[in-house]
């Protein structure tokens, strides 16, 4: 193997640049040609490709987002985008191919290796979403950064009296829920793998204000089973206490990535790199408590990734 090629796919998630810095410098180090894909699969189809050297990623470990860009390809799905993707490849002569993305990027990547591409798949995303590894790159963050805005919006539940209501990312899973929820004493966590009990969340709200407590904080997986604007009207009509709501949106996505995400891009991308140089292909690499482990990619897809309900009951009974 002469020839790495990188790409970022999907959404993009703080600690990208570092897993993308792992790759490049490894392949360097062991004598191999590294090149950065640029906008994903897109950027494949489009050979949009440049020549990687240690200077190319030199001062982006502590960046968020991707010096690469990112795209969704709808036409990389498609036989005749697919083709075009493949004769890239060999014109670029990428021998093997590192994607760093999310579980979309991970098929486009086990579809490249059953064409006989061979393929690495490293987990960046900040849904932490994908069961076959403990945590991905960029949750970390998102966790932190979430954290962060639940002690400013705190103080101003405090100073108004008011209950609030934060909106996170995750899609249909609730870890940056959870894990923030969690590090920050909120009052009730929703997330899409439990049902919701408005009652009950009304009555640890009036129990708390019956306390003089001053500050009330909800958070709310953006995938469960209620909006915030229903969410809202329910506890007011229910409790007669005001609410706000803050959704957080993309802040979460960005920022620089924490020393966690940084080491864990930094140690699955040098692994990345191995594999393929040791012939070992269609693997996605991830972690499990200390150990940096791969997986056949199609298994990996199939494993469920579920909600840690001890840290769920812990939250709750913290609360």
């Amino acid at each position: 193997m002469k020839r790495i090629g990188v790409l970022t796919s999907g959404g993009d998630s703080p600690g990208m640049n570092a897993a993308i810095r792992s790759v490049v410098r490894t392949a360097i180090f062991k004598g191999v040609e590294a090149v950065g894909i640029k906008r994903g699969y897109e950027g494949l189809i489009n050979g949009d490709i440049k020549e990687m050297d240690m200077s190319s990623v030199g001062g982006i470990i502590h960046r968020g987002g991707t010096i690469l860009g990112t795209a969704r390809s709808e036409y990389f799905k498609t036989e005749e985008g697919f083709n075009k993707a493949l004769n890239m490849l060999k014109i670029f002569k990428i021998d093997g191919l590192v994607v760093i993305g999310g579980d979309g990027s991970m098929k486009g990547a086990a579809k490249l290796n059953q064409a006989g591409v061979p393929a690495i798949v490293l987990p960046g995303t900040i849904d932490n979403d994908l069961g076959y590894t403990d945590f991905t790159i960029g949750f970390d963050t998102a966790v932190n950064t979430a954290l962060s805005a639940i002690g400013k919006i705190r103080d101003t539940s405090s100073s108004h009296g008011r209950a609030m209501i934060i909106e996170v990312m995750g899609r249909n899973c609730g870890d940056i829920a959870l894990y923030a929820g969690l590090a920050g004493g909120a009052d009730a966590i929703l997330v899409p793998e439990r049902e919701i009990d408005i009652d009950f969340i009304c009555q640890r709200l009036v129990v708390g204000k019956n306390r003089g407590k001053l500050h009330n904080i909800i958070i709310l997986a953006e995938g469960a089973h209620i909006t915030s604007d229903e969410l809202t009207r329910q506890i007011a009509e229910k409790t007669g206490i005001e609410c706000r709501v803050s959704v957080l949106g993309y802040i979460q996505r960005g920022g620089t990535p924490t020393a966690s995400d940084i080491i864990l891009a930094s140690k699955l991308g040098c692994r990345a790199v191995e594999l393929l140089l040791e012939g070992k292909v269609g693997r996605a690499v991830g972690i499990k408590g200390y150990d940096i482990v791969d997986i056949e990619i199609n298994e990996a897809l199939q494993m469920k990734d579920g909600l840690d309900d001890a840290m769920f009951d812990l939250a709750l009974m913290l609360s």
